[in-house]
């Protein structure tokens, strides 16, 4: 595995994650994506670190970050980053099928 994709509903996420930190702390937000990729880079070495969540979704996965979830799948060669969401939200309720 070398490789993170991030899906469009994960960057929609993330641009409103940085839109929100550009409202009170430029530099957090700066350090929250830098975390971010860090974290994503360390799970494409170690895709079973995070934590399961198959009772919501097969196969998905998440990996807390300051607050947030990163949610994603496996890849052949690599992950797919589908959401990232606060850790206070309806995880069940995201992933339904509409």
């Amino acid at each position: 595995m070398n490789r993170y994709v991030i899906s469009v509903l994960a960057t929609q996420d993330l641009v409103e994650i940085t839109d929100y930190f550009a409202e009170y702390d430029i530099e957090a937000g700066e350090r929250f994506l830098r975390k971010f990729n860090h974290k994503c880079s360390q799970l494409v070495t170690f895709p079973k670190s995070g934590r399961s969540y198959a009772t919501i979704r097969p196969n998905l996965r998440g990996m807390s970050l300051d607050g947030y979830i990163i949610f994603y799948r496996l890849l052949d060669d690599g992950i797919e980053v589908l959401r990232v969401v606060s850790g206070r939200r309806d995880f069940p309720a995201m992933f339904e099928e509409p």
